[in-house]
């Protein structure tokens, strides 16, 4: 406590002297020490290497005849810099209402700056030549004006931000930032929670607060990641930062993290009832004389049914969890009853770690000399999460209620991943400090029945509370399931395209015998001027030609049947394919009867009344007969359907000696064109004596 002897002038220029009682709070921490005075200091955090300060009511317009001092001092051999996220000062010439900062603490500070004026834009960083600097607000009489909020950090922090810039401050994909100390603060808005993202109009520092990636007392490095926006962002309370629903935006952000937020088995399971145990046990008979126990195996988050909740309501009450083995822990979430009808819940409490359950540490941040007391829950209803900054290493873990509603009850879950003793991460005491040491003891039954007034104790205070949904922990699950469907989406997309691929490949080696690329309308019109006469009116005849050996060739089961008026010889589509074929078919059977579910390269029957064999006829490429001797020209082994019987089999047929052929008959009143190719059949043996003779 000092007091202070100061002069102050009014707007009418008569001086006025008084005397006024100021209090001074000095902080020290690990050789830096920090103060502020006066009594138009607004938000104000302090730090050991960083901190944030703002005029008072900010952002509303700070009173008249105010005055502020803070001084700052970090380690020796830093440097300060600070940096403004807003400035808002009525005055033209600085004489009444300014802000100044100083080289130095006491009567031999030197000026640095001196600023005052509305919505004036500081946009670079303000250094100091030293480890120490004094910050003074001065407001007269004035109108308007929001006043100030500046932020500062020792100069190795290159990237320091102010606890006003928001997402969209920022085009970068990723970018990373120092956060100072003081983020925390009544002004601040955020909308989301980790790790679905929050809304691009959000606080960033104030983001990373809530997401339990920097602490308010001490700041830190961030590193976020941008991204498009979503249509909701979820309300939650965590770290004593209440995020508020959001509705869609063009982008969010988010941070990069160690992934070491998974939860450590309470709530599912691994954790056995064994391994839980608590002071005190709640333990009551209804009306009915049932015995309605309130045990440390109802404490896990999200089990349906009664909660832990202790026999006695007093701060010497613990629940406590052995995970076995030492593990790295970062957070806890914890709920009150869920039970309407006992509306009981924790709203702050201690958290305790040990390695072998005998000798117990409280939780402090670091360069902290004081306990840290965390904000537990609001309602009975909705979970809280609270960060661990830095990490816990332990294998026991014991939560000391300090305040609560009405009855000690709760349940909660533990947050963390593997230890990593050799990053040297672990919280030891200092050595000249000595820690409390508590000794569990076995549990103690209550007998009292349920409490029936509105006793309660002080909620401490909470900024920006709204009612918090449940957290949600899919992210593991997510992890594992995403790739998973990827792999099998791949696998069958795949299998797909190399079935198509076979299927194409198996066509491309089919041997075909049609013409899926000629005009066949116009070559039949072609050769039908080559045909002999045809039969009598309204008689058709549908003949599919096939063997063994086309259909070993084509590989395929089932072809299209072509209707073909009736001709008197039987003609093939191609001809110099159908010779090859002739010959083929002529090796092993000579007359052999044609198939009906294949179709073939000939099209028409022969007619009624014409000879019962036919031979084809051979044309080249352009349609035309060719000439030469008969021997070269392939034999026909296709049999015409007709009333005429079929000329029986001999056994020069299959000796293979070469048949002889005969010109065909006319049929009466039809003469042979003389440029037709002469057809032959092969005779039988009566035939040929009948001629010889």
């Amino acid at each position: 406590m000092a007091t202070l002897g100061m002069v102050r002038t009014g707007p009418s220029g008569a001086g006025v002297f008084f005397i006024s009682t100021l209090t001074i709070i000095i902080i020290f921490n690990t050789g830096a020490s920090q103060a502020q005075k006066g009594d138009g200091c607004g938000n104000t955090v302090l730090g050991p290497s960083s901190g944030t300060l703002s005029s008072i009511n900010y952002p509303q317009t700070y009173p008249n005849h105010t005055v502020c001092e803070w001084e700052i001092r970090v380690a020796s051999g830093s440097r300060l810099h600070f940096k403004f996220g807003d400035f808002d000062i009525e005055d033209s010439d600085c004489h009444f209402n300014y802000l100044r900062i100083y080289n130095g603490i006491g009567p031999n500070r030197a000026e640095i700056v001196k600023y005052c004026g509305l919505g004036l834009q500081v946009p670079e960083l303000i250094q100091s030549s030293g480890n120490e600097v004094t910050v003074q607000f001065m407001s007269g009489v004035h109108r308007s004006g929001r006043g100030f909020v500046l932020s500062y950090s020792t100069t190795e922090r290159l990237d320091l931000i102010t606890c006003l810039d928001k997402g969209i401050h920022f085009t970068e994909p990723e970018f990373s930032k120092y956060c100072p100390a003081g983020c925390l603060t009544a002004f601040g808005e955020i909308s989301g929670t980790i790790p679905h993202g929050y809304r691009d109009s959000s606080s960033v520092c104030l983001a990373g607060i809530h997401a339990g990636v920097v602490s308010d007392a001490l700041g830190g490095q961030i590193s976020v990641v941008s991204s498009k926006g979503i249509p909701y962002y979820e309300s939650t309370l965590a770290n004593n930062v209440t995020s508020t629903t959001g509705l869609l935006s063009n982008s969010l952000f988010t941070f990069i993290t160690s992934g070491c937020y998974g939860t450590l088995g309470l709530k599912a399971g691994v954790v056995r009832e064994s391994q839980i145990s608590a002071s005190t046990v709640w333990e009551w008979s209804d009306a009915d004389g049932q015995p309605s126990m309130w045990g440390p195996s109802g404490a896990r988050l999200k089990k349906a049914g009664r909660p832990w909740a202790a026999a006695h309501s007093d701060q010497h009450q613990w629940i406590q969890v052995d995970l076995k083995r030492e593990m790295r822990i970062t957070g806890i979430t914890t709920t009150g009853s869920t039970l309407i009808e006992y509306p009981f819940y924790v709203s702050a409490y201690r958290v305790l770690y040990s390695q072998d359950g005998q000798h117990w540490q409280t939780f402090r941040e670091a360069d902290i000399d004081r306990d840290k007391i965390f904000q537990g829950n609001i309602d009975y209803l909705h979970e809280v999460r609270n960060n661990f900054i830095p990490p816990i290493e332990a294998r026991y873990v014991r939560v000391s209620p300090t305040q609560w509603q009405q009855r000690i009850a709760m349940k909660l879950e533990l947050l963390g991943c593997q230890s990593h003793t050799n990053e040297g991460t672990f919280r030891r005491a200092p050595e000249t400090v000595r820690p409390r040491i508590f000794r569990p003891s076995p549990p103690k039954l209550s007998t009292n029945p349920p409490l029936q007034s509105d006793k309660t104790t002080l909620t401490p205070d909470i900024r920006n509370t709204t009612m918090t949904p449940s957290d949600s922990n899919s992210v593991a699950l997510a992890a594992v399931l995403v790739p998973t469907l990827a792999m099998a989406l791949t696998a069958l997309v795949l299998a797909l395209v190399c079935a198509w691929h076979w299927r194409n490949r198996k066509k491309s080696t089919e041997a075909v015998y049609d013409l899926p690329q000629w005009d066949r309308t116009g070559w039949w019109k072609g050769m039908k001027q080559l045909l002999p006469s045809k039969m009598s009116e309204g008689e058709e005849s549908v003949v599919r030609y096939s063997s063994s050996e086309v259909t070993r060739l084509r590989g395929r089961e089932t072809a299209p049947v072509l209707l073909a008026e009736p001709a008197e010889y039987a003609q093939p589509l191609v001809g110099g394919v159908a010779g090859a074929l002739g010959q083929r078919y002529a090796e092993s059977d000579q007359y052999d009867a044609p198939l009906t579910d294949i179709y073939h390269a000939y099209a028409q029957p022969l007619p009624t009344s014409g000879p019962e064999y036919a031979t084809p006829i051979v044309l080249d490429i352009a349609g035309h007969p060719v000439s030469g001797p008969l021997g070269q020209v392939s034999v026909s082994t296709f049999k015409g359907h007709g009333p005429a019987p079929l000329l029986p089999r001999t056994d020069s047929g299959r000796s293979g000696t070469r048949p002889q052929y005969d010109t065909p008959k006319n049929m009466p009143g039809q003469a042979l064109p003389t440029d037709e190719l002469v057809y032959q059949v092969p005779q039988n043996g009566a035939q040929k004596e009948t001629e010889n003779s």
